[in-house]
Formats: structure tokens, C-alpha cells, sequence
């Protein structure tokens, strides 16, 4: 199927200004500019629009939950509302969202709002501020100008980077252009995306970042791919770019630039703060059930919620642990240049504790509502069948025994004692 036949008619971080100035050291990146000119702060109404659509994007995720829909209406609130533009910085007409000083706990809070109305709006937004952070860390100034625009003009950009055997190849082509063969799978969004943030293997093995404007590529799409258990509305399709050419001024960086640490890592913060949204609907479904069946005086079912209750919160104070290492980690992630509270590879293991734990207590969450609702509950049309579907299957992230063991691997060469590990 063309991708063309497949596009919407509609339609982080605050790095635009930093970027260009960037030079790179031995520990990650240094900062050369000047960081005089203030972002304004984030509007306190993003939060509540979130909150707003979040609650319509709930009472509608059964009517797109199949193979083939996609959450297109809620897309058009996210950018009525100015969410499609929050990622840029302040310049570029954006709130400054991302991993920014000050702003990547409301931003966490946002993404776990919108997960809660719907997982699969969740995951495909969160694509769109992390492709908007890649652009804005290691785009120069004319691509971070150009795309910023694109994002003003309300296209949705995404990241798909995953792929099997057949994966994506970038061959030079001649005059400062290149030609794409291969394939991406789980290309969430297909159809709605376009300006996917991917990558591709370079012929000495490098591993380059590139955007690919979709309505003047034309892609092999395959839906028939996509037959999963849940997070059916994320339209998570195969896509081949064979034949797909390129110029220079579409590459993003140089090469392995995608695998430089603290960025990709701690991004993993994003989506586990859209698990947690899951888990908070799953807890509110629960209750709910619970009331509307007279079961709420029955000391099992107390328990249960308890538990669930105390879960949850731990996961709110995940995200906000999270939230502070970014904000001290400095020169690009906020803070004073040269100035760094956290090192690179400590914001690293507490981004990977941040998403090993968020993951146990979503699984914790799910065990509990099933005991508490039991078969009833479990048989659509009720949302928790759904919900439980959607989180399962997104909480399947890569890379799982990695995280656990990197925070292992960070601590034990530590020597100072546990109380300070964090600090």
C-alpha cells in the first residue's frame, strides 16, 4: 500500500538556540553559546488540555481500538491545543518542553496524562517529542529552523528505529545524495507520521540519523504486519524505503550520534511516564467497577486497592526522581554550563531504574485489577479488557535485562555509600 494513500489531511527538546553551540568533549557535549535569552515558562494550561484530552481520548480509544484505526480526532485537540509545537523551544514558537530544567516534570506529567486517555496516542506522541529533541540536539541551526516550521505547520513527527533482518541501508548515491533500501518495522503512526526521525546503516557500518519527508517518498507499506494483540490503534506498520533517495540536508548529525549517552537512555523516562498513565486508568477502571458492583466495603477488595493506590504512587515518585536527575544534569539537559550535578553515567542508571520499576508496578497494577475485577471485568466492551491489552503489550520495550543489569554495573563501581548514590 503507498503511504501516500495512507496520509491525514491535518496534521523537545527546548534546544534550538543550544544546539548549534554544542562542542563535543570527552564526556559528552560542552556549551560555547549564550544562554542569556530566557525561555518562557511552559503555560500552565498545557497540563490541563492534556488532563481534557486525555479524558476524550479515553471515551473514545473502543471506537479506534482495531486493526487499521488511529486515534486521528485526538490528534487534531493535541494540535489545536498547541502540543504539536510545545516540544520547541520558546524561538521557534514552542513552550520549551523536553529535557529542559524546569520542564521535563510537566512534560512527564503530560505524557502520562495522554497515556491515560489512550496508550497508543500515548506512544505516538511521545515518538513526536523525542524525534523533536533528536532534531533540536544534534540538527544544525538550518534543519532545527526548517523543522520546527514543518512542526508549526502541525505535521507529526515520530522515531522508528526498529527493524529485522531486512533492515534500512543508506547508500551514497552521488552529488550529496543517498538511496535507501531496506526496511522498518513497528512504525508507529503509519499513515499519520510524517516526518519519521530514522536510521540506517551506512556502508562502513555506521549507524546514521536522517527524516525522510514522506509525502515525496514513496514507501511499501504493510499493514497485515501489525496483528497484535493490542495497542491495535498505534498502527505500528512495516514500511519499506527501498528506492527512497535522500540529500545530505536530510541527515541529522553524524554518525552513531543516536547512541551517545545520557540522550539515549534517559530518554526511556518518556515512555515510562505513558506506561504509568496506562496503569493510572487501569487503577481508575477498577475503582469504578468496583463502586458501580456495591464491592466497595469488602476487606480483600480494600486491600487490593490499597496496594494499587501505594503502586501508583510510587511510580509518581519514579517520575519525579527521574524529572530531578535530568534537571541537574548539565550543560544541554539544564543547569549553569560547566556546572554538572549529575554525571552522564549516573543520569543513565536512574533513568534505567526509572523504567524497570515503572514496568514491575504496571505488571503489579495488572495482577491486581484481575483479582479485583475477575472474569466480568476482563470481556470487552469493558475499557480494563482494553487497557490491560494496550499496557501489556507496550511494556514489551527493548533492551530489558540491559537496563537492569547498567544499574547493577553503575553502582557496584561506586564507593560512597548507598545514601549518596543518587545525590
Amino acid at each position: 500500500m503507498p503511504y501516500q494513500t495512507m496520509r491525514s489531511s491535518f496534521y523537545v527538546d527546548a534546544m534550538a538556540v543550544i544546539s548549534p553551540h554544542l562542542k563535543q568533549t570527552n564526556a559528552g557535549y560542552s556549551y560555547s553559546g549564550d544562554l542569556s535569552d530566557p525561555l518562557v515558562d511552559a503555560p500552565a494550561h498545557l497540563l490541563d488540555g492534556a488532563i481534557d484530552i486525555a479524558n476524550y481520548a479515553a471515551s473514545h480509544a473502543a471506537d479506534v481500538d482495531c486493526v487499521g484505526g488511529f486515534p486521528a480526532k485526538e490528534f487534531e485537540r493535541l494540535a489545536e491545543a498547541g502540543f504539536l509545537i510545545a516540544p520547541l523551544h520558546s524561538d521557534r514558537g514552542g513552550s520549551g518542553l523536553g529535557f529542559q530544567s524546569k520542564r521535563i516534570g510537566i512534560t512527564l506529567q503530560i505524557l502520562k496524562q495522554i497515556g491515560r486517555g489512550n496508550l497508543s496516542l500515548g506512544r505516538v506522541y511521545e515518538g513526536h517529542v523525542n524525534a523533536l529533541q533528536l532534531v533540536q540536539t544534534f540538527g544544525s541551526l538550518p534543519q532545527v529552523r526548517k523543522f520546527a516550521q514543518d512542526a508549526r505547520d502541525r505535521k507529526i513527527f515520530g522515531v522508528w528505529n526498529a527493524e529485522a533482518e531486512d533492515g534500512v541501508k543508506l547508500l551514497p548515491a552521488g552529488e550529496g545524495r543517498y538511496r535507501l533500501t531496506g526496511s522498518k518495522t513497528f512504525c508507529s503512526g503509519c499513515g499519520y507520521v510524517e516526518r519519521p526521525f530514522v536510521n540506517g546503516t551506512l556502508p562502513d557500518g555506521g549507524w546514521q540519523m536522517f527524516i525522510v519527508p514522506m509525502e515525496q517518498a514513496s514507501v511499501k507499506v504493510d499493514p497485515d504486519w501489525w496483528q497484535p494483540p493490542g495497542m491495535k490503534a498505534s498502527a505500528s506498520y512495516k514500511v519499506d524505503f527501498t528506492g527512497v533517495e535522500l540529500t545530505a540536508g536530510d541527515l541529522i548529525g553524524q554518525p552513531g550520534d543516536y547512541f551517545r549517552q545520557p540522550w539515549l537512555t534517559a530518554g526511556v523516562i518518556r515512555f515510562a511516564a505513558v506506561q504509568l498513565g496506562g496503569a493510572e486508568a487501569l487503577f481508575d477502571a477498577t475503582r469504578i467497577y468496583l463502586q458501580n458492583m456495591g464491592r466497595i466495603d469488602h476487606p480483600h477488595q480494600q486491600a487490593r486497592l490499597g496496594k494499587m493506590a501505594i503502586a501508583l504512587e510510587q511510580g509518581h515518585l519514579w517520575l519525579q526522581g527521574g524529572a530531578a536527575q535530568v534537571e541537574r544534569y548539565a550543560p544541554v539537559f539544564g543547569g549553569l554550563p560547566g556546572k554538572s550535578q549529575t554525571d552522564p553515567a549516573q543520569l543513565v542508571g536512574y533513568a534505567n531504574m526509572v523504567r524497570t520499576a515503572i514496568e514491575q508496578i504496571c505488571i503489579d497494577m495488572m495482577q491486581l485489577a484481575e483479582r479485583c475485577i475477575g472474569t466480568r471485568g476482563l470481556l470487552p466492551p469493558h475499557p480494563m479488557e482494553r487497557i490491560i491489552r494496550d499496557l501489556t503489550l507496550y511494556l514489551r520495550q527493548p533492551a530489558f535485562d540491559i537496563a537492569l543489569t547498567g544499574v547493577g554495573e553503575h553502582v557496584l563501581v561506586q564507593t560512597e555509600p548507598a545514601r549518596e548514590l543518587w545525590s
